[in-house]
């Protein structure tokens, strides 16, 4: 696999210039941009800008609104349903969050529920929004058809991913984005688009059987296998039920039907920690809590304890410095006219 390494303000300028070549909006595609880079820079290349050339197929395509404009319902002091109008996944997650944010400040927690969405990149980038802002993150989203539920041949559930963050005082938030499938599907696509094998836990072929191939992959495995199973069954309830979305086999695919809405949900949450504790005593205990950690005994062929997040974050530093790694034939497609 042959990289090159492009500085973080290139990377994010040549994604904003595809965007709004097919169409999008300058100040969603700055956002959007943001969003994959972020996920690039933390190491998480499969939610990064190999999604561009997606995006724009959709765009051309009519799958996504290039000019779409949000509203917002409150439905209670604590809750509201944000309508993407069928837009940018990345841009409507991350102004619900911002609305999250607002009634959590207001009233000490901002559940919101989201509706006519589209794919919205690293859930890590939303709930890193809300701890900036001393306040806890949740996000879940829900996706279409992909993994295989525990005891299954056939897929059912998506990867349907859960993030959360958590603000401390002096450290850097612990920042937990897992997929509920061993791992995310655009780690797989990735593994196609580098030449490499995958570990065999991470998928099955067309017959259900466990494969090494990314190219042979037609399903992944979900993680810890009931328990994998069982939280992406809740992502889907919070996302797809709970908002009037589509779930499990009835959200349209990702690849394929470009030019259909996907309408997807998605449910964002912030909790302001002053409303059950002294907010200051909460940062500085999250501290504790990270500092401990830091010190306890490694086990062996391992030099520290992290906390979730941590090694993301560590590798985001560095590349802000030296520039992000990203195969050249996606950096060709980005410089292409």
């Amino acid at each position: 696999m042959t990289e090159v390494t492009v500085a973080r303000e290139e990377l994010a300028d040549l994604v904003v210039n595809k965007l709004t070549k097919a169409g999008l909006k300058e100040d969603h595609a700055e956002v959007v941009a943001d969003v994959l880079v972020h996920a690039d820079l933390r190491g998480v290349s499969s939610h990064g800008v190999l999604r561009t050339e997606h995006y724009v197929k959709r765009l051309n395509e009519g799958g996504l609104n290039p000019d779409a404009s949000f509203s917002v319902k409150e439905t209670g002091p604590c809750s509201a349903i944000f309508d993407g109008n069928d837009g940018m996944g990345h841009v409507i997650a991350k102004e619900a969050m911002d609305y999250a944010i607002k009634l959590a400040e207001k009233n000490g927690i901002g559940m919101i529920g989201v509706v006519n969405s589209s794919h919205c990149g690293a859930l890590s980038y939303f709930v890193q929004q809300a701890a900036e802002k001393n306040m806890i993150g949740m996000a879940l989203t829900h996706t279409d058809k992909v993994v295989v539920p525990f005891g299954g041949a056939k897929s059912y559930f998506g990867t349907n991913p859960i993030a959360f963050g958590f603000p401390a005082k002096e450290n850097k938030p612990v920042i937990l984005d897992m997929a509920t499938s061993n791992v995310a599907f655009g780690k797989v696509l990735h593994a196609r688009e580098a030449g490499k094998d995958v570990p065999a836990d991470w998928g099955v072929d067309e017959n259900g059987k466990q494969t090494t191939d990314p190219n042979q992959v037609a399903a992944l495995l979900p993680f810890a296998g009931p328990k994998g199973y069982g939280l992406a069954m809740v992502v889907d309830i919070l996302s797809g039920i709970l908002t009037g979305s589509a779930f499990g086999p009835n959200i349209t695919a990702m690849y394929g039907d470009y030019d259909k809405k996907r309408k997807l949900g998605h449910f964002v949450c912030a909790v302001n920690p002053a409303m059950f504790t002294d907010p200051t005593g909460f940062l500085e205990n999250m501290d504790n809590m990270i500092n401990e950690l830091h010190e306890a005994q490694p086990a062996e062929g391992f030099s520290k304890v992290m906390v979730p997040g941590e090694p993301e974050q560590l590798r985001e530093e560095e590349r802000r410095v030296n520039g992000v790694p990203i195969t050249k034939s996606i950096y060709q497609y980005l410089i292409e006219e």
